[in-house]
């Protein structure tokens, strides 16, 4: 091997070190006196720091991101075992879970995607997706199946009647707590996995720069049954 591939070859590795360790400690919460659980404006606040930490990460760190989310999620036996699984097309820097879709399709899973629920407050449907579902977008500019396709009842799956949700976080910490975009899309759609069963396992992906040491829980939060990064799987009940 000459010099001059060997000093290529470190340098590709100091990059990819680089990479995988920039991200890796949680971000830092507000000093006391601004503390994200005073109030609203605070969590405000951290959501716009969260996001544009995400939106900072390179196209380069964001691909090895998807990579290694991906692989976490595949060892969970909510992915393993679900037949009717929903996920989300990323927006906003949120990290990527469709290299998911192949391996779902292979494996005979049912895939639904979120579509924002007409004359609703802030509800979501779960329509089902594969490669000739028409797309369009909705008001937040998010690609989601036509409307027109969800509107019809053997195109949708109530929420309930899934068996595993992923869903993009805006902010986790090591307690399993999370923070979303603040619209309660999800959480008014979940409310009902407080009390009712069946219900589905709800799984929350982020990017690992937007781990915080800590989160306020709000009445409001549904809790997730897990949150997986490309670093790593929260468990908090288990």
């Amino acid at each position: 091997m000459t010099a001059a591939l060997w000093g290529t070859l470190l340098s590709v590795n100091k990059t990819i070190a680089t990479v995988t360790t920039e991200f890796a400690q949680p971000a830092t919460i507000p000093p006391h006196g601004d503390s994200i659980a005073d109030g609203s404006l605070d969590r405000r606040e951290l959501r716009r720091q969260l996001r544009r930490r995400r939106r900072a990460l390179t196209p380069l760190q964001r691909r090895m991101a998807s990579h290694e989310l991906c692989r976490r999620l595949k060892r969970l036996p909510e992915l393993q075992r679900g037949r009717r699984v929903a996920l989300y097309l990323p927006n906003d820097g949120e990290i990527d879970p469709q290299p998911l879709i192949h391996w779902l399709t292979a494996r005979r899973t049912q895939i639904y995607l979120p579509v924002l629920r007409p004359l609703s407050d802030n509800r979501l449907w779960f329509v089902r997706y594969h490669a000739g579902t028409r797309m369009t977008r909705n008001r937040f500019g998010i690609a989601e199946p036509d409307t027109r396709f969800g509107a019809h009842r053997v195109n949708r799956l109530p929420a309930w009647a899934l068996d595993t949700v992923l869903m993009p976080l805006v902010g986790f910490d090591d307690e399993g707590q999370r923070i979303g975009m603040g619209g309660g899309f999800y959480d008014r759609t979940f409310a009902f996995a407080r009390r009712q069963r069946p219900r589905p396992r709800l799984i929350g992906l982020a990017h690992d720069c937007q781990r915080v040491d800590t989160l306020p829980v709000a009445d409001w939060d549904v809790p997730l049954d897990a949150i997986v990064s490309d670093r790593r799987v929260i468990q908090p009940h288990r």
